[in-house]
């Protein structure tokens, strides 16, 4: 640890245990809790420590209070930060030493991978990962002279070192995700070059669901391997589960009976519908048991023979329910699995230990070859419910991306179902605008009590108020009660509340002058013009946006060596429209820029999301001197995730204002 931040830990021991952007989420935890009552005590920390993901998803409050007390007798004694790291550590090395009996939530595959203290990687894990990397990427004509990885040696984390294999795995996980154009792929890449993968991948991955708050560009340059393993997990833990959803599966919608489950099934994680899907065939069998996990629930391997037997029932081993011994069961399973046609994510030996991140991805996989369900649905009446995929579901989307990559406790999959408690509003809240929410009257989930999900919304209400949202007649029971206008009304003023202010905090000329959608519109105007460009645009609603041209040329004024523009196109044609668009959303993310927009809100100009990007690249430029502004730098490698730019929404009037009706810069 050197520079600014080993300045914060003088303990060499401790500097060692943690990365820079781990230490900088850290610091920012300790000091959240620390100002809910203006002090910390080791007798606070059995309660507080439940926000940190490894620990508050593997230990009850009750194991971790009885943990610390054995380690510290004076309870009452303050906290600084390397007393809370020490602390923290232990308490990670208990939750991980019980991680294969006692882990309770099966979604940690995705909260926790990348934040594992412990620096150790699993064998098993980075063998499965290897080998679904050989088995998609294996024709790719960059990779195809590096693979197939041997998956006993650490080629995988050489090879991820330049950023190309991640990228590709992210379009293979969610195709079309990053214009491959704009990958840089040369046999040998300069630190620039492999810089500016990085921030692409860390972006892009962002913006298909990742957690990456705990990882930087130089935690792959240092080839941190538990980090780029946990990301490699998201990533294809994202493609695994791709389908568990009535949108690409309608026929889940055999899991329910009427219109209130289906609400709840469509408000269900992945993981919790593949639970639910396992729970519908085991039901059809002797077996007994409902599955909750995927790791402790499995481990006798009983429950994967009967549904196997469900889905397959020609490759029926009658001796898989008799014999007594688990791991001889779960070979035989593996054998029925290998006769379907299904891919090995896992060994009999990681069933029996009940590896959570593996059987979750042997079940998805399953799912994904073989459903089990029919094609001709007997309740295709009730999908007729299911909301058009509008610029509603988009913006829904890019708000529940958004959030998540604050690195709450919660990750959220549905943002107005997953809103209604008010924890997560209040905890992005405090991101937004650190000390604003009143942790002492906050109400934390789990959440029996309705008056008490009300109070906390109360305060959602009250502190949009004091922010200056508009929010007539709006009280914390409307968002209790889920109704989506107001929740998605809210969540665009704290977006665009969070990006204004980020540039405000920026641009030091302003002398605390507000920054208004018009500035940003006569910055980008003017940037495009002094590069000796004739192109404009007059709105953030100005259809000539939809070609893509005015962005390229934005983009190669801030960083003349970001666009290749011998890839661009004229943009006349709606797929050459769209060719720019994805090529600008790449860009954007090679240079740094945090944005979760899709091609079709470039091309069909949607003006909330069109003010967003032109933020971000403003942010962006604001951000780097001159100096800098020829290195790639990720907003996450700054470890704030509170400079995330999102697809906020905007005022109509304001971004309907020209810059002729404002003055031109």
């Amino acid at each position: 640890m050197s520079g600014h931040w080993g300045i914060l830990v003088s303990d060499p021991l401790l500097q060692n245990q943690f990365t820079q952007v781990e230490l900088r989420s850290l610091k920012t935890q300790f000091m959240s809790m620390r100002r809910e009552n203006g002090i910390l005590i080791i007798g606070d920390l059995a309660s507080k420590m439940s926000r940190l993901k490894v620990i508050g998803d593997n230990l009850s409050e009750e194991e971790r209070a009885s943990y610390i007390n054995d380690l510290y007798q004076n309870t009452d004694e303050e906290v600084d930060f390397e007393l809370f790291l020490k602390v923290y550590l232990k308490l990670q090395t208990f939750a991980s030493s019980r991680t294969g009996s006692t882990a309770k939530n099966s979604s940690a595959f995705l909260k926790a991978a990348t934040t594992t203290l412990l620096h150790t990687i699993s064998e098993s894990e980075k063998s499965s990962y290897v080998a679904h990397i050989n088995n998609y990427l294996g024709e790719d004509e960059f990779l195809k002279k590096y693979l197939p990885i041997d998956p006993s040696t650490n080629d995988l984390f050489e090879i991820a070192k330049d950023g190309v294999l991640l990228c590709k795995l992210i379009n293979v996980a969610v195709p079309g995700t990053i214009d491959e154009r704009a990958i840089n792929t040369k046999r040998l890449l300069n630190p620039w070059e492999r810089n500016e993968n990085h921030t692409l991948c860390l972006n892009s991955a962002k913006a298909i669901g990742c957690t990456v708050v705990n990882i930087g560009t130089q935690d792959f340059i240092e080839g941190r391997r538990h980090l780029v393993l946990g990301l490699i997990s998201q990533i294809i833990k994202i493609q695994l589960l791709a389908d568990l959803n009535l949108r690409k599966t309608p026929q889940l919608v055999e899991l329910v009976s009427d219109s209130k489950d289906m609400e709840e099934l469509m408000s269900l994680s992945p993981e919790k519908i593949l639970l639910r899907w396992m729970n519908f065939h085991l039901k059809k069998t002797c077996y007994k048991k409902i599955v909750t996990n995927f790791s402790s629930d499995v481990k006798d391997a009983e429950a994967y023979a009967n549904l196997l037997n469900v889905l397959a029932p020609e490759f029926t081993n009658p001796s898989t329910l008799v014999v007594k011994n688990p791991f001889e069961r779960a070979k035989l399973v593996l054998e029925h699995a290998d006769k379907m046609g299904c891919k090995r994510y896992l060994t009999a030996r990681d069933i029996v230990e009940g590896s959570p991140n593996l059987n979750l991805a042997f079940v998805a996989h399953i799912f994904q070859h073989r459903n089990g369900l029919p094609t001709q649905t007997k309740q295709s009446s009730l999908l007729e419910t299911l909301p058009d995929d509008n610029q509603d579901s988009r913006e829904e989307r890019a708000f529940c991306l958004w959030i998540n990559s604050f690195g709450n406790s919660a990750y959220i999959n549905n943002v107005i179902e997953d809103v209604r408690n008010g924890w997560v509003l209040l905890e992005t809240l405090d991101k937004v605008s650190p000390g604003i929410v009143n942790w002492k009257i906050a109400n934390k989930p789990p959440i029996k009590m309705p008056f008490k999900k009300v109070e906390n919304c109360n305060q959602v209400v009250k502190i949009g108020k004091q922010l200056k949202f508009s929010l007539v007649n709006v009280a914390g029971n409307d968002i209790v009660q889920g109704y989506k206008k107001l929740i998605l009304a809210y969540l665009w003023q704290l977006m665009r509340y969070n990006i204004l202010q980020l540039l405000k905090n920026l641009r030091f000329h302003s002398h605390g002058k507000e920054i208004t959608d018009v500035d940003i519109l006569q910055w980008a105007n003017s940037k495009v013009r002094s590069s000796g460009n004739q192109s404009r645009m007059d709105s953030f609603r100005d259809k000539s946006l939809s070609d893509g041209i005015f962005f390229l040329e934005l983009l190669s004024s801030v960083q003349p060596r970001s666009v290749n523009w011998g890839l661009v196109t004229k943009g006349v044609t709606d797929q050459e429209k769209k060719m720019n668009a994805t090529y600008i959303i790449s860009i954007a993310r090679k240079l740094g820029c945090s944005i979760f927009l899709l091609p079709e809100d470039i091309t069909e100009v949607n003006q909330k999301m069109i003010l967003t990007l032109t933020a971000s690249v403003m942010y962006w430029f604001l951000k780097h001197p001159n100096e800098e502004r020829t290195v790639g730098t990720s907003d996450s490698e700054s470890g704030s995730q509170i400079e995330t730019i999102s697809n906020s929404t905007v005022d109509d009037s304001a971004s309907d204002s020209s810059a002729e009706d404002n003055g031109n810069m």
